[in-house]
């Protein structure tokens, strides 16, 4: 079972702005690349800010003040890794009420930005892959179990497990491992405990 890391999921950088970038600029560049922020990065690429459409208008009614990027930054930064699970940089991202994080490479320069909408991407899986990977990877691989002692129905990303097991504890066990799997939004349990037999 393998979750999709940040990495998998992340925009490689196309586009960063040094700290005097100016208003209009960002402005531009939010437009032109479709985006609704910008990372601000020092001269060796490493994140110091996040200029987003929201401080491009507060700056814009405030009316006072320099309109450059490090003047209508947010700061301090959150940066994610590329290795990390996208569970990962979804609860620093819910930790911190950021909408994007910009994702650092071991020496903490700039290498992607990772936005919810990209996260969102793991719950357009396909039911049929996520059926599949609970199937292979959750009970035959990990727990061991027949495929035939648990049946697995998956429809718009709301797994329902039902069969048979022979413990206790594998039916919180397999629901659990069932949560981690990517796509997956909810999983009902209907397992039915069946001591084995003497």
């Amino acid at each position: 079972m393998r979750n999709r890391s940040v990495a998998d999921l992340m925009t490689p950088t196309a586009v960063a702005v040094q700290r005097g970038t100016s208003f209009k600029e960002i402005a531009r560049l939010l437009d032109e690349y479709g985006i609704t922020a910008v990372p601000v990065v020092d001269e060796e690429h490493r994140p110091v800010g996040v200029v987003s459409e929201a401080d491009l208008l507060r700056r814009h009614t405030a009316k006072e003040g320099p309109s450059t990027a490090e003047a209508m930054m947010s700061s301090p930064v959150h940066t994610a890794r590329p290795s990390w699970t996208a569970n990962e940089a979804a609860r620093l991202m819910e930790r911190h009420h950021v909408k994007r994080l910009p994702v650092v490479d071991a020496d903490g320069r700039l290498i992607g930005v990772i936005s919810r909408s990209d996260l969102l991407q793991l719950f357009l899986r396909r039911d049929r892959a996520i059926q599949e990977e609970i199937r292979e990877d959750v009970v035959i691989r990990i727990l061991g179990l027949s495929p035939a002692a648990v049946h697995i129905n998956v429809d718009e990303g709301r797994v329902t497990l039902s069969g048979t097991v022979t413990r206790k504890d594998l039916s919180p066990t397999l629901v659990r491992l069932c949560e981690s799997v990517d796509g997956v939004v909810e999983v009902v349990d209907h397992l039915v405990l069946e001591p084995p037999q003497e």
